[in-house]
């Protein structure tokens, strides 16, 4: 983490303060609130209606694989794009303080990761240690994650500190963001049992240790730096771990240059396109993607990402 290695616990620290904390590698933990609680409640209605009757967190247990795969991947896409998920979240920003007008905000993710590598590939990728810089998201991109059922730290994310300041291999100047669009996020469901996707990668050896994990509640957020080196946890608890997280950018720091530094991210392409603004929806402007747009744009690339047709909500 940052320089003082400084773990936040319910600080009612403004915004624009968080923000710069952040930047320089402190993290923010929060124990559940009215509007976390409310968005957790709404993602487990769908997740358990997918899922009946089974228990969801052990359903794993009593299907194939495929038939995992052909409940949950189109769940995804189904969370990520409704409307009530919109209006939930909007809602967890207005009570954490955000400047509505100022921040943007990415569609949240739905992640399952089930337990005893049932499924470590595609839809249940388990992501060993990466930055979200290496897949060209912005040095200001803020990470939220939020628990949607109770976790253990066998569950959690895995944090490794050390590598805050210091630079590795990991293929980033590989990896192009808009041929993602097109080949690698489209083809998630089709694999099941190993992932052949062009992602980025840190070296076979690294040592993962020191690492931190954090088990905080149904509902709890953490809240890291998008250039935080940060993992899956290989899931042995018993249960399928299921999350949601959401991305933040500022538009004023993104226009000030603001944001955490880079040590070795090198991707092409960027993922600001996928931000809308918190307030009205409004596209980030085209003139603040152009200062972080650095690459090529491949043949058949796509700028934004939309599901398969029938996906979406």
């Amino acid at each position: 983490m940052g320089s003082n290695n400084t773990v936040h616990v319910d600080s009612d620290t403004p915004d624009e303060i968080r923000r710069r904390r952040l930047y320089d590698g402190q993290i923010f933990l929060f124990t559940p609130t009215a509007a976390t609680t409310a968005l957790c409640d709404f993602a487990a209605q769908l997740i358990e209606e997918a899922f009946a009757p089974l228990d969801p967190a052990l359903a794993q247990f009593e299907m194939p694989v495929e038939r995992f795969v052909e409940i949950f991947a189109p769940l995804k896409p189904r969370y990520m794009h409704h409307p009530e998920t919109g209006r939930l979240l909007r809602r967890v920003f207005a009570e954490f303080g955000c400047d509505m007008d100022q921040t943007f905000l990415d569609v949240p993710k739905l992640r399952g990761v089930t337990s005893d590598d049932y499924l470590t590939a595609g839809v249940g990728y388990t992501h060993p240690p990466h930055r979200d810089t290496w897949w060209s998201a912005p040095l200001a991109q803020l990470n939220w994650w939020m628990p949607l059922y109770g976790i253990e730290s066998e569950s959690s994310l895995a944090f490794h500190p050390r590598s805050w300041s210091e630079g590795m291999e990991n293929h980033s100047e590989d990896f192009n963001y808009y041929e993602w669009n097109a080949v690698g996020r489209a083809q998630a469901a089709r694999h099941t049992r190993t992932d052949s996707r062009n992602q980025p990668h840190p070296p076979a050896d690294l040592d993962p240790e020191p690492q931190l994990r954090f088990v905080v509640p149904r509902g709890g957020l953490v809240v890291f730096s998008a250039a935080q080196l940060h993992s899956t946890v290989r899931n042995t608890s018993g249960y399928t771990r299921f999350s949601t997280d959401f991305r933040t950018v500022n538009l004023a720091d993104l226009r000030a240059g603001h944001g955490a530094p880079n040590v070795d991210s090198r991707p092409q392409g960027t993922s600001l396109r996928d931000f809308h603004r918190a307030s009205d929806g409004a596209e980030m402007p085209d003139e603040v993607v152009a200062d972080y747009d650095h690459g090529e744009y491949p043949e058949g690339g796509v700028l934004v990402f939309t599901p398969p047709s029938g996906e979406s909500a």
